[in-house]
């Protein structure tokens, strides 16, 4: 069975998310990809972050009408800030051992993943796919590729190389890194914060399950 494990603070979970889960997973054939809000990000300033319980059942909502995807609360039942390598840790030493995982996050991230608890520990354990596409801050594919690969080689391990025949960047003793440029939709957390903030539609940008729970809940005014 390949799993996708994609974590993230969720505040709240949007139509982009779920567009790149999708295409994770018809890319890679996952059979199933579970979303893991996290209890208490480390790397986010508390102010501002709806409650976990929240994050947690709007991303319930949203993934419903999707069979292959799922959610997580492994990282609410956890007690203390939300490592992933921690999760990863527990969801290795649950499932089978034939399992494949694969741990799904943005290139922005991905970019600022030195800074995360024990994150060398991270590339032994899971490969990883790393969501991109070119944009104003990257200007192009080219770009992109090597502002990772330089990254990759500084950060990590300058035994990272990409293989053509594999479509991955490989390593003789650590996990593969998948790069993925995604059709990723033009919305953000942040700006629907802003937008509900402001009084204003977000019905185009979360599912209506999710807009309905935070009018319900009255939640990012």
């Amino acid at each position: 069975m390949k799993i996708g494990l994609f974590g993230g603070t969720f505040n709240p979970i949007h139509r982009g998310h779920l567009r790149a889960a999708l295409e994770v997973q018809q890319t890679f054939a996952l059979e199933k990809t579970v979303f893991i809000p996290s209890a208490l990000p480390p790397h986010k300033e508390p102010r501002g972050v709806s409650d976990a319980e929240n994050r947690m059942e709007m991303t319930r909502l949203a993934v419903i009408e999707y069979p292959g995807l799922t959610v997580s609360d492994v990282e609410l039942k956890r007690s203390g800030p939300s490592y992933t390598i921690d999760t990863v840790r527990g969801f290795k030493s649950t499932l089978p051992e034939d399992a494949e995982l694969y741990f799904i996050l943005g290139i922005d991230a991905f970019l600022e993943i030195d800074t995360w608890k024990s994150y060398r520990n991270l590339f032994q354990l899971i490969p990883f796919i790393v969501m991109a596409r070119p944009d104003a801050a990257y200007i192009g594919t080219r770009m992109m590729w090597n502002t990772l690969e330089a990254h990759l080689k500084s950060s990590i391990s300058d035994g990272y190389r990409f293989s053509v025949s594999k479509a991955c960047f490989v390593h003789d003793e650590k996990q593969p890194i998948f790069i993925l440029d995604i059709a990723a939709l033009d919305i953000s957390s942040t700006k629907i914060r802003k937008r509900v903030k402001e009084g204003r539609s977000i019905a185009s940008l979360v599912p209506e399950s999710v807009e309905d729970f935070i009018k319900r809940k009255g939640l990012y005014l």
